[in-house]
């Protein structure tokens, strides 16, 4: 059933050339959603990038991309401004997804590696926290957010737990959950829902820049009671059980999607 077909609303995506943000522009085309990806690959990358936004054409449902850098307040304006002209007056935007995999994951303390200074938090908060609050309002100001629209951005359990190296990604991921619950509450009047999804450990190329990812895997692996690590469609599942009409009461909340990894 494709519940979003005909309705000229929109998915924008940001972090969409790969990993969960991927999955879950894949998973939402195929229910009618119309797809938007912002995405900052080199251009070595960008052949098979279109091979997997080809997959998403095939779906019938209209599609923009734009490989530009979601973190500088002109880009950022400049897709706006794009899509407003798409959309026109009748369409929408009812979700907003939020899957940046932008930070440094040093150490506080090395001998022989480049350690954590002030500038490495602030990118790494900025770019995987606070522009989650940039694009909310940058759409919200443009009067393109659907009546009943969705923000879902992805953390994980380094947002509680502390992983070697990963101080700076997991005080941006604390962020992130801060602001996802501010949005819920002020927003609310406007008819906008926020939610964090919590992903268990993912194999994707992201959790393969962590230093010890294979040991991470390895521990996930153990005390997952299903025996398994998530997969990105299982992400991608959680984010269009969100965006669906009757996900309308779930707000500003921390949902993990996990096979069960948090309980132990």
């Amino acid at each position: 059933m494709k519940e979003f077909q005909n309705k000229n609303q929109w998915a924008l995506i940001l972090g969409g050339s790969s990993g969960l943000g991927l999955a879950t522009a894949i998973k939402l085309a195929k229910h009618g959603l119309n797809i938007c990806i912002v995405y900052r690959n080199p251009r070595i990358q960008e052949a098979e990038i279109q091979t997997a936004f080809d997959t998403i054409k095939q779906e019938n449902i209209q599609f923009k991309a734009f490989n530009t850098d979601a973190f500088k307040s002109e880009k950022r304006d400049a897709v706006i401004e794009i899509l407003k002209t798409e959309l026109g007056t009748q369409g929408s935007i009812k979700t907003l997804v939020h899957s940046v995999a932008k930070g440094n994951l040093k150490p506080m303390i090395s001998k022989e590696a480049q350690v954590l200074k002030h500038d490495d938090f602030a990118l790494t908060i900025n770019a995987m926290g606070i522009s989650l609050y940039d694009w909310t309002t940058a759409i919200f100001e443009a009067k393109l957010f659907a009546d009943d629209a969705r923000i879902i951005s992805f953390t994980s359990e380094g947002n509680t737990k502390a992983w070697k190296n990963y101080a700076a990604v997991s005080a941006a991921k604390v962020t992130l959950e801060a602001i996802t619950r501010n949005i819920a509450l002020e927003f609310a009047p406007y008819g906008i829902k926020a939610n964090c999804i919590q992903a268990g450990v993912t194999d994707t190329s992201s959790l393969r820049m962590i230093p010890g990812s294979d040991n991470i895997i390895k521990h996930s692996l153990i005390r997952n009671p299903n025996k398994r690590l998530t997969l990105p469609e299982d992400v991608a599942n959680a984010v269009y059980l969100l965006s669906k009409d009757e996900a309308s009461w779930i707000t500003g909340t921390i949902i993990p999607v996990d096979g069960g990894e948090h309980l132990s």
